[in-house]
C-alpha cells in the first residue's frame, strides 16, 4: 500500500511592494512522503514570489512530466514553469521549450557545488531565471 501525502494548511499575508501586491492567500500544499520538510518549504516561498491568478502546486514529486509549480493562460497554454531544488540540465531545457517563462530556486547543502558543475549549461537556456535559496533560511521556515 503507497503512503499518501500529508496535507499542510498555509496562511499567508503577502505584501510585495515591486509587483504593488497585497494579498491574503489560504494555501493547501500536499507533502509527498519522500519530501522533506524544507522542500516542501522552498516550494511555498516559490509559490509566495510568484504568486499570480492561476498559479497551482502539482504533483511534483511524483509526477516527472510536471514542475513543482505552474501558470496556465486560459488557453492552456503553460506561460510559468518553475522548479525547486537541483534539476539537471535537461528537465530544465525541457522546460524551456515547454513554458514561456521558466524559473528555479535551488537550495540545499550542496547547491553552490551544483551550480559550480551545471551552471554553465543551465545559464545558457533561454527564459530561464536562477535563484538560490540560503539553506539557513529554508531549515528556518520549515520549522515553522
Amino acid at each position: 500500500m503507497a503512503l499518501k501525502p500529508t496535507i499542510y494548511k498555509a496562511q499567508v499575508e503577502l505584501a510585495d511592494s515591486d509587483r504593488n501586491c497585497i494579498e491574503s492567500l489560504s494555501l493547501t500544499i500536499a507533502l509527498h512522503p519522500s519530501e522533506t520538510l524544507e522542500r516542501m518549504a522552498a516550494r511555498l516561498l516559490a509559490y509566495c514570489l510568484n504568486a499570480a491568478r492561476g498559479l497551482e502546486f502539482t504533483k511534483g514529486l511524483s509526477t516527472a512530466d510536471e514542475p513543482d509549480l505552474w501558470r496556465h493562460a486560459d488557453s492552456g497554454e503553460i506561460e510559468q514553469w518553475i522548479e525547486i531544488g537541483q534539476p539537471d540540465e535537461p528537465r530544465l531545457r525541457k522546460a524551456c521549450g515547454k513554458a514561456g517563462e521558466v524559473k528555479l530556486y535551488a537550495f540545499g547543502k550542496s547547491a553552490d557545488t551544483w551550480w559550480k558543475i551545471n551552471g554553465d549549461a543551465i545559464a545558457a537556456l533561454p527564459r530561464i531565471e536562477v535563484w538560490q535559496f540560503a539553506w539557513e533560511e529554508v531549515q528556518a521556515l520549515a520549522a515553522m
